[in-house]
């Protein structure tokens, strides 16, 4: 069973940076694949980023490709989502997850977070 929390969200304004930080424990967190999602109000959990379990392999959704960067330090079970150039239509909640294959749809992950309130006001 693996525990996820994550911090770092808040409200900043657009073209401002974060970086969320999910903190792992109860696992093996190196053998585990970890993404990033988000849900606003109102519409379906989406894909954001997936880490591969060595940070060998990494995938960004198309919205914040070149914006958001993912990351992980094994040695402190954590995975971290830089997101520079924030936009309004960022907002959202954003979740940390683990599965064990590299995949991108939310219903292949096991494990999850309670999520961190992102908001981007204009």
């Amino acid at each position: 069973q693996v525990h996820l929390v994550e911090s770092g969200g808040g409200l900043v304004q657009t073209g401002d940076s974060l970086r969320l930080s999910c903190a792992a424990s109860g696992g093996t967190f190196s053998s585990y694949v970890m993404g990033w999602f988000r849900q606003a109000p109102g519409m379906k959990r989406e894909f954001v980023a997936v880490i591969s379990w060595n940070g060998g392999s990494t995938y960004y959704a198309d919205s914040v490709k070149g914006r958001f960067t993912i990351s992980r330090d094994n040695a402190k079970n954590t995975v971290y989502l830089q997101m520079n150039s924030l936009k309004p239509e960022d907002t959202a909640l954003y979740y940390c997850a683990a599965t064990i294959l590299l995949r991108t749809d939310p219903e292949d992950y096991e494990y999850w977070g309670q999520g961190t309130q992102v908001t981007v006001s204009s």
